[in-house]
């Protein structure tokens, strides 16, 4: 039986000026869909597809309520969290 994943991930772009919060549940197929311009909208617009952050769990409960308090954080207080896992904010490419 195949567990299911659920991801937490911040994304940026070559400046590291715009951040992107998202949840799903595949993460190397999500950071495929930002890096081809296949999602319309924000991260499009903004050019954002370096992933930068992420966190992994097992149920889809938690990873929701975690995406909306991230997007809640203050700029300085995401850019502490990034600093922590990716201090030199690499782009991680999902592998």
């Amino acid at each position: 039986m195949k567990i299911t994943l659920y991801y937490v991930y911040i994304l940026t772009n070559v400046y590291n000026k715009v951040l992107y919060t998202g949840v799903t549940n595949d993460l190397k197929r999500r950071c495929y869909e930002h890096k081809q311009k296949m999602v319309k909208g924000f991260t499009q617009k903004y050019n954002v597809d370096k992933l930068v952050y992420f966190e992994k769990f097992d149920s889809i409960e938690f990873p929701i309520s975690r995406e909306k308090q991230i997007k809640g954080y203050s700029r300085a207080k995401k850019i502490a969290l990034i600093n922590i896992f990716n201090s030199q904010w690499k782009d991680l490419d999902c592998n």
